[in-house]
């Protein structure tokens, strides 16, 4: 049933309608994992770390909140359920158990990586179909970008 309807064609918005559900289910599992991590970093750099957390998960639910509200607009019913996450991110599994601060940075950074690699092919695959999304997935890449820049100096 397509309660939405949209003005793109049908195979566009089935395009869209992949790319926006896949970043979805990347920006879900990424604040899924930075919280998980939250809670476990131990070490000297706990609390910076501690915090810079919090700023990628406030970050990915804001963004995956954006993208499944466009994913409706285009009459696309957006998934975010856990099973669906978890069969369908391109994100890594995370261990349970405590964290040392310099293996939290070294998994946010190959937690970001991997979504970032996966949006930026979003992005492409949206150019000609719908520039609306591809504006929209261009932004939220950004501020992956930076947050993987910013984990990345914490290695030097």
């Amino acid at each position: 049933m397509t309660v939405v309807k949209s003005p793109l064609a049908e195979q566009d918005r089935k395009t869209v309608g992949d790319a926006l559900q896949g970043a979805l289910v990347d920006l879900i599992d990424l604040s899924l994992l930075a919280k998980q991590v939250h809670w476990n970093v131990i070490g000297p750099r706990f609390r910076s770390i501690h915090l810079q957390l919090d700023e990628v998960v406030d970050a990915a639910r804001s963004a995956s909140d954006t993208v499944a509200e466009r994913a409706s607009a285009i009459g696309v019913t957006p998934d975010g359920r856990a099973g669906t996450v978890s069969k369908t991110s391109g994100i890594d599994t995370v261990t349970d158990g405590w964290v040392k601060d310099g293996e939290v940075v070294g998994i946010m950074v190959a937690a970001l990586d991997a979504c970032i690699t996966r949006m930026r092919e979003r992005i492409e695959s949206t150019d000609e179909p719908d520039p609306v999304s591809q504006d929209l997935l261009i932004g939220i890449t950004a501020d992956l970008e930076k947050f993987h820049w910013m984990f990345q100096a914490e290695n030097v």
